[in-house]
């Protein structure tokens, strides 16, 4: 149910004024609007306003640097911030100075009115002002769709807190990223941020990396070692591809989170474990507790705060932005400059980029060392970014690179098929064997196809040898998404 109230609506766009006014007035409430600063601060002095939604570039004055003046006035008030300048540096701001929310352009009129009720329930005064900078320029993450900006909203909120977070994404979608961006700007920041990825770490050798080891320990500790969560103390501890963790380590993970003690391998002697864990994963755990290869509880120990990175693909608006940062840093790395043009953007965002980001620096690095002319084309972007082999996606979904055999090998291994599942069966092979083998074999076909051309459906076709129309029926009986590669579920 609306509480009516009272709103200060203040932006320099008399467009948006009158679109926000309405809105607010069909939900029940009152509305003042201003076009600067010095009229919104004059409504506040009056008293005026139970929530002020204001924008953050006015003609007199940055509504950012407004908070901390309105919040000593006016404790009262609950401040929402709206901006068309979409980046993370802006997110993090308005919740230092105390935002109760922060509301990227464009927004939906509906979601304006919830948080504009939320403000008015809540009751609570804004957060004490931080003392943060605009730090634009630094942050690590790049991006203004709206895919992002539920990623910048979130961060922003967890931030200022010790809170564990959850990391979830393709790889190559910018889950360290996130991690060094909650380290940088959190109350951590003046501690070290250590980062170990439990997919390159032997099995056996995870619980002596994770929590050092005692001289002694087993054969061939001549030394203590220490490990990463000591490492980490007073700061963060980012603990990366947590899906591949052993399920003994797993075991002690856990009774160092429910007790924040740990102790060394070969140990005896219980230590405080004063560290923010970020946990980031490709994979689905649910999918591996179910087959018994991930705890449960340690699942909602590490998934307090959950933050999903979206692929690339489920934000295309963002890759010109993209695309044109990882020129510019190739060339502060000495590669030579250059530019993208309007053909060349029109065809790097109709690419699927199944290696979401760290595909497209990795491409734009490529452009910038081998492209002859300054400004890249289309024509010279689809030449250089094609014809490089190694460039295999590097998702969570993807598939292995394909390996060349020859006939016989083939043969081979369709012939241990057989033998496994057909010859050596109790039972009578069900009906229509062959087209059961057929679809095992054509589905990965179809899927490698698609994946090397990068969802081009004329290049998979000449690449298979059939025309585009029969591609479409092999995709569509086979349940093979066109623009991915993937499997349809």
């Amino acid at each position: 149910m609306t509480t009516p109230a009272t709103v200060i609506v203040v932006d320099d766009d008399a467009g948006i004024r009158t679109v926000v006014r309405q809105a607010l007035q069909r939900a029940g409430h009152m509305v003042r609007t201003s076009d600067s600063a010095a009229g919104m601060w004059k409504l506040i002095e009056e008293g005026v306003g139970d929530v002020l939604v204001t924008d953050v570039l006015l003609p007199d004055a940055n509504g950012l640097d407004m908070i901390p003046l309105v919040t000593a006035r006016r404790p009262d008030l609950p401040v929402i911030v709206m901006s068309a300048q979409n980046t993370l540096s802006t997110a993090v701001r308005a919740t230092e100075q105390g935002a109760f929310d922060y509301l990227p352009k464009p927004f939906d009129l509906n979601e304006l009115t919830r948080t504009v009720q939320s403000a008015i329930e809540s009751g609570a005064a804004a957060q004490q002002p931080g003392n943060g900078t605009d730090e634009g320029d630094s942050l690590p993450m790049i991006g203004r769709s709206p895919a992002m900006q539920d990623v910048y909203r979130t961060l922003a909120r967890v931030i200022p807190t010790d809170l564990t977070v959850m990391v979830l994404g393709e790889s190559g979608t910018g889950k360290e990223l996130v991690a060094r961006a909650l380290h940088d700007l959190g109350p951590r920041r003046t501690g070290p941020m250590v980062a170990i990825n439990m997919a390159a770490i032997p099995r056996e050798l995870i619980e002596t990396e994770l929590f050092g080891h005692e001289r002694g320990a087993f054969t061939g500790a001549a030394s203590r070692s220490v490990g990463r969560f000591e490492q980490a103390q007073g700061g963060t501890l980012f603990l990366d591809e947590i899906g591949d963790m052993p399920m003994d380590a797993q075991t002690r993970l856990l009774r160092v989170l429910q007790s924040g003690e740990y102790t060394t391998v070969g140990g005896s002697r219980a230590m405080k474990a004063d560290v923010r864990i970020v946990a980031a994963t490709h994979k689905d755990l649910r999918r591996l507790i179910d087959a018994g290869m991930f705890r449960e509880d340690l699942y909602y120990r590490l998934n307090v705060v959950p933050i999903r990175l979206p692929p690339l693909r489920a934000r295309r608006a963002d890759i010109p932005e993209l695309a044109r940062h990882f020129l510019d840093r190739a060339a502060a790395e000495g590669l030579p400059r250059k530019t993208l043009d309007a053909s060349a953007v029109a065809w790097l965002m109709e690419q699927s980029w199944p290696g979401n980001v760290r595909e497209l620096e990795n491409a734009m690095r490529r452009l910038a060392a081998l492209a002859r002319d300054e400004q890249v084309t289309a024509a010279v972007a689809e030449l250089w970014i094609d014809r490089v082999d190694s460039t295999l996606p590097d998702s969570a979904d993807s598939k292995a690179a394909p390996v060349a055999i020859g006939a016989a090998s083939l043969e081979a291994v369709v012939a241990q098929w057989l033998d496994r599942h057909v010859a050596q069966s109790p039972a009578l092979p069900e009906d229509g064997l062959y087209d059961r083998l057929l679809a095992e074999f054509e589905r990965p076909l179809l899927e490698t196809a698609l994946l090397v051309t990068r969802g081009n459906q004329l290049k998979a076709a000449k690449m298979l040898g059939v025309n585009r129309n029969t591609l479409r029926k092999m995709l569509a009986q086979r349940n093979v998404e066109p623009q991915t590669g993937r499997r349809s579920t």
